[in-house]
């Protein structure tokens, strides 16, 4: 470990992250020991162009911040105002001090669902745990943990957040050990594979280290021992928010987030015309900048531009915002950029029509595009289901463009494709689709085909019937692998699942319906769900469906969207084949085999996530489903009504005839060219 042959020593250490929130509750055995508060980046050290070195590696001394990777404490207790603030000490130097004891305390925590069991993540040498949660599912939570020997805090922080909050890492069948030298990337995030060290790096005659090294600058990684030239494979210069530069000439590069805690659950909306409105304005500053957000009810909130992210105090004050008027002025063009996009993953839709082509740079494209078109307008200024619609389709697709272009999870590998060219891939998903209706079976193929998403397989599963010759031809030009399966008559419905998933090679599977209507980017929403929320099982609602007896399509109540729930539409889910397989696969039943495999989640201590309802049409046909609580269910308390299908661009259906919406709308409040 760097800074090992000069320790300092210590028996306790406190540590409080996050502004005050109350009296702080210590252990009676760190009562008067050292005591190291932090309510943002390291001092003196803003985030931006120029200020990516590792902070807190000088010589400890008065008036000095401590030397943290030659720190030694017997025990380190941690009070984080949430888990949100517990994540950033990940960002800090004080992650790469080391600790045998470690107390952790949250003093606002909230159970995501009840019947969630987190679980401590891998620790070496663990002694000892103790988990204390508060009794009615909100307050303050304890983790203890004892080792026989010393590991870096910031190990120990990420063994500890799987306790506190659901994540779950992007499958893939390899990935690179990525390690960042000197720099704390506040984008990095926790996980195996994903290390930061200070000073020279260890190097190992017996395998490769390191693959990817991010260092604050272009210079190649310091690398101790012989072995230099082998220790690592491809380096890249990145800072706190991002990659400073591309490949192509010193062009700036993009802002990187880390999506598991950058998106808010339960934020959707509200969308329209009519929703209340904000005015985002930046201010120069003594510390680099500022920015203040002033909307209706005397909403008057101010952050600091060197803390680009947004906490829970921010995203409350958000939750009744529906458009956010920007005013950017160019100064801090990173940082800026860097707000625009988090405030775009808190759900508010965003108009930024003069965007400064210093933060253009920062920005993907599809994003830029998305921040500067303007608004919806109503035709003759009357309320229009149709113009509402696309207020909430434009705040979706803003969310949809950052996570996929921004988060780290998705734009790491992507940069480093030069090098490892097999490693950046997305994960990939096997859709499976069981019928036993031919006529279906063409438009249900050609809907997974429409699919935006690349890495996408088809699992045909013929329940009872056979393929007929020129239906086998014709799956054949449909653009995407297809394997089919033939599975008896005589089994249940949940035994033809099963063999689907047998033959599918996806390290994701999820359901289609034959007969239901999904939108293009169907399948990139769930796993762009389940990258963010970390539950086991993601889905979306029945919000939408088409009641075929009165070919009319309505919108009803169907749930709270982006938060975790009990349900999702048996014809959206989303699993892992590994967790599917963890908790038993599906069951062996005739019908509600979609119920069976989500109590089978929610027993296993899983979550299971409901994503936004667009793209998604559930179809009611006059008879032949086994659950019929008949047309008056569907149509009591319901929304917008239209005659067919929706036509709108998220179902894939804008290019249908038009028809006009019909009946009564309610407007719901819900709580030059680049790589990259």
């Amino acid at each position: 470990m760097p800074g090992r042959d000069d320790p300092e020593k210590y028996l306790r250490w406190r540590i409080a992250v996050g502004e005050p929130g109350g009296r702080r509750r210590w252990p009676l055995a760190t009562l008067g020991s050292r005591l190291t508060e932090i309510t943002g980046p390291p001092p003196g050290r803003p985030a931006g162009p120029g200020t990516a070195t590792l902070a807190g590696t000088e010589r400890s001394g008065p008036d000095r911040t401590p030397a943290w990777p030659r720190i030694f404490v017997g025990r380190i207790a941690v009070v984080a105002r949430s888990v949100t603030w517990l994540r950033h000490l990940l960002d800090h130097p004080v992650g790469l001090a080391r600790v045998r004891r470690l107390s952790v305390a949250v003093q606002d925590w909230e159970i995501p669902q009840r019947g969630w069991s987190g679980r401590l993540g891998p620790v070496p040498h663990l002694l000892t745990q103790r988990v204390t949660l508060p009794r009615h599912d909100r307050g303050r939570a304890v983790v203890e943990i004892e080792l026989r020997w010393s590991v870096p805090l910031r190990s120990l922080l990420a063994a500890v957040l799987p306790v506190l909050t659901p994540i779950r890492a992007l499958p893939s069948p390899g990935s690179p050990e990525v390690t960042a030298q000197d720099v704390f990337p506040g984008w990095l995030g926790a996980g195996p594979n994903l290390a930061v060290v200070a000073g020279t790096l260890p190097g190992n005659p017996d395998v490769r280290p390191y693959d990817l090294v991010l260092r604050p600058d272009g210079r190649d990684p310091a690398v101790r021992g012989d072995d230099a030239g082998t220790a690592y494979r491809a380096a890249l210069a990145v800072d706190r928010l991002g990659v400073p530069d591309a490949s192509d000439g010193g062009r700036t590069g993009p802002v990187l987030l880390d999506a598991e805690h950058a998106v808010p659950v339960g934020r959707y909306g509200p969308f329209g015309p009519d929703a209340p409105r904000a005015e985002l304005t930046f201010c120069a500053g003594p510390d680099g900048g500022s920015w203040q957000l002033r909307g209706p009810a005397g909403l008057d909130l101010r952050g600091r531009l060197d803390r680009p992210w947004l906490d829970e105090s921010t995203w409350a004050a958000l939750a009744g915002i529906g458009v956010l008027d920007c005013v950017v002025p160019g100064r801090r063009p990173r940082a800026e950029a860097a707000l625009l996009l988090h405030l775009a993953l808190a759900g508010v839709l965003l108009r930024v029509p003069e965007l400064p082509v210093a933060c253009r740079a920062q920005l993907a494209d599809e994003v830029v595009e998305l921040f500067r078109a303007p608004l919806p307008q109503r035709p003759g200024g009357r309320p229009d289901p149709q113009t509402e619609l696309e207020w909430e389709a434009r705040t979706v697709r803003q969310r949809r463009a950052v996570l996929r272009r921004h988060a780290r999870g998705f734009a790491l590998p992507r940069l480093a494709a030069a090098t490892f060219p097999g490693l950046g891939a997305l994960p990939s998903v096997s859709v499976l689709l069981v019928t036993r209706r031919l006529e279906h079976v063409l438009d249900a193929v050609g809907m997974v085909a429409a699919q935006r998403y690349p890495e996408l397989e088809i699992v045909l599963c013929l329940h009872g019937v056979g393929l007929p010759v020129g239906l086998r031809q014709r799956l054949a030009d449909c653009g995407r692998p297809v394997e089919v399966v033939e599975v008896p008559a005589g089994r249940s419905f949940g035994e033809a699942m099963t063999a689907a998933t047998a033959r599918a090679r996806g390290t994701l599977v999820t359901k289609f319906d034959d007969d239901d209507t999904y939108g293009p980017e169907h399948v990139w929403d769930l796993v762009l769900a389940r990258h963010h929320s970390g539950a086991t099982l993601v889905g979306k609602a029945a919000e939408f469906v088409h009641l075929g007896a009165l070919d009319t399509t309505v919108r009803r109540d169907a749930g709270a969207a982006e938060s975790f729930a009990q349900v999702v539409a048996g014809g959206t889910i989303l699993v892992d084949r590994g967790d599917l397989a963890e908790v038993g696969g599906w069951r062996p039943v005739p019908s509600s085999v979609d119920r069976g495999l989500l109590d089978r989640v929610r027993r296993c201590g899983g979550l299971v996530y409901r994503t936004h309802p667009l793209g998604y049409v559930y179809r009611r046909r006059p008879a032949g489903h086994t659950w019929d609580p008949g047309l008056e269910y569907f149509l009591r308390d319901g929304g917008a009504q239209w005659t067919g299908l929706p036509r709108h661009g998220e179902f894939g259906t804008a290019g249908a005839d038009p028809a006009p919406p019909t009946g009564r709308w309610k407007l719901r409040q819900r709580s030059p060219k680049r790589v990259w």
